[in-house]
């Protein structure tokens, strides 16, 4: 392309037009991401109400290992994934490394996290406030976690697409285990990565904007639902647990 507008027209027009390529691209990221998001919720869900209720030996130090590993570089993660998958590795056997599974395994490992740490402050302030309404009426600690974070499915519902968020946008992880591999395990970041180093300005770009259009588009969603939470008033937790006691 002899200019960046005549890459932006070109980028534009693969969009529009859903290039087969960019199209397999984009599903594929889309796939693993989402994937990787329900996986990390549903066992940071679990973990996180545990957290949030749970009162045991050596909480204080688990709690600053989770808070360690939020701020874990992806290529770290990505790192100590690939190590566990090589051919000498204690998963080697399993034969994922340089397949979506890694990918899946290693995505998930990065954002499980982040769902554990939010999910854990969203069910603790609910703890705080509703606890001991929900003890007074025979909820043990299971229990009462649980309820209470069915009660703030809304509020975990922005943790998960936090969660989407920073999957889709991955790409050091994904790249170590997955080897950008085109058909396989290539996905939009790492496409534009690579399309950016071989010159191949217009695919990059055009995953480029539907990468944007996707991250807009959870901001937005995310925006809206703490709006709507803002607004609607609550039926107090205790209330509304009591006839599921």
């Amino acid at each position: 392309m002899s200019s960046l507008g005549d890459s932006a027209h070109a980028a534009w027009q693969l969009v529009v037009s859903a290039d087969p390529m960019l199209l397999s691209i984009v599903l594929r990221s889309l796939t693993l991401s989402a994937s990787a998001t329900a996986i990390a919720f549903v066992l940071g869900t679990v973990l996180g109400s545990w957290l949030a209720v749970g009162r045991f030996a050596g909480r204080t130090v688990l709690l600053a290992v989770l808070n360690t590993l939020l701020s874990l570089p992806s290529v770290v993660v990505g790192l100590v994934v690939y190590l566990l998958l090589s051919r000498s590795g204690p998963l080697g056997y399993l034969g994922w490394l340089y397949s979506f599974k890694a990918m899946l395994l290693a995505q998930t490992v990065l954002v499980l996290p982040i769902v554990v740490a939010l999910v854990r402050q969203v069910v603790e302030d609910a703890h705080t406030a509703h606890g001991e309404q929900l003890r007074s009426l025979g909820a043990g600690p299971r229990l009462t976690g649980l309820l209470l974070a069915w009660d703030e499915r809304s509020a975990l519902l922005t943790v998960a697409l936090a969660a989407f968020g920073r999957a889709i946008a991955e790409v050091g992880a994904v790249m170590l285990v997955g080897g950008n591999i085109d058909g396989f395990t290539r996905v939009m970041t790492t496409a534009i990565a690579l399309e950016t180093s071989k010159g191949d300005l217009p695919l990059a770009m055009g995953l480029g904007l539907v990468l944007l259009a996707v991250v807009l588009v959870l901001q937005m969603l995310i925006a809206g639902l703490r709006v709507w939470m803002g607004v609607a008033h609550a039926v107090p937790v205790a209330t509304r647990s009591q006839g599921a006691l």
